[in-house]
């Protein structure tokens, strides 16, 4: 058998959070977290967390397992505890719990809505789309692909100490998707924007974002890229 703890706090009955201990057949080792969840709440309906593609696409189960910022749907569970020792899942670091695995992303994508996250452009309307050259449409390569499900963001130490003011790596690799692109006339205004002392700068170059992202993207290169941009318009 495989010993399972789980984070669990259901507000409506519970006084604080607490670990439960649980077991799975031994055959979930070659299996995936989210076929683990999905078993333990077979056996207890009360169990809550996020799912949906099973696919790795939607964002939806991103968790923390064995202490790792993770998507449950792609996370073998052999590889997330190194064969041996229990599976440990609990909520997204930083982030309010409403219940079990489910936390409050209000906040998160309060932030992703302040850099404006779609393409302006002041040109009349084209006759047709907006076109791009290859080298054009590679520059959005590696930020395009973020999925937002939060756990770069959950993962970051700078974060966790600013998250009124710090924009997290997530929000900034989008931020970054925008000032790329080649379509986007509003690059001085997106600047601007994010030019203070907390948006930006308070990244502490940690890295935890990048080690973490299911999808291998780099929030740490699309926060530096925005950093020299904002000190190439400073000179």
């Amino acid at each position: 058998m495989i010993d399972v703890r789980i984070y669990r706090y259901q507000p409506e009955s519970d006084n604080e959070p607490f670990m439960q201990a649980c077991q799975v057949d031994e055959s979930f080792a070659g299996k995936m977290v989210l076929d683990v969840l999905e078993c333990l709440k077979d056996a207890d309906p009360t169990l809550a967390f996020r799912r949906s593609c099973r696919e790795g696409v939607c964002g939806s189960d991103g968790m923390n397992i064995n202490g790792r910022n993770g998507l449950a749907c792609v996370t073998p569970v052999a590889e997330a505890t190194g064969g041996k020792g229990p599976l440990v899942i609990r909520p997204l670091t930083g982030m309010p719990v409403i219940r079990d695995l489910v936390v409050d992303q209000k906040h998160f994508f309060a932030q992703y809505f302040r850099v404006k996250p779609w393409l302006i452009n002041d040109e009349p309307s084209a006759a047709r789309e907006r076109r791009q050259s290859p080298e054009e449409r590679t520059r959005l390569d590696g930020l395009y692909e973020c999925i937002l499900c939060g756990c770069c963001t959950s993962a970051c130490p700078s974060w966790w100490w600013n998250p009124d003011k710090y924009l997290g790596p997530a929000v900034l690799l989008q931020a970054q998707r925008f000032l790329a692109d080649s379509r986007d006339t509003a690059a001085d205004e997106r600047l601007a924007a994010l030019d203070d002392h907390f948006s930006v700068m308070r990244c502490r170059d940690i890295q935890n974002c990048t080690d973490v992202c299911p999808k291998g993207l780099n929030p740490m290169k699309a926060i530096g890229d925005i950093r020299r941009q904002l000190l190439k318009n400073a000179t």
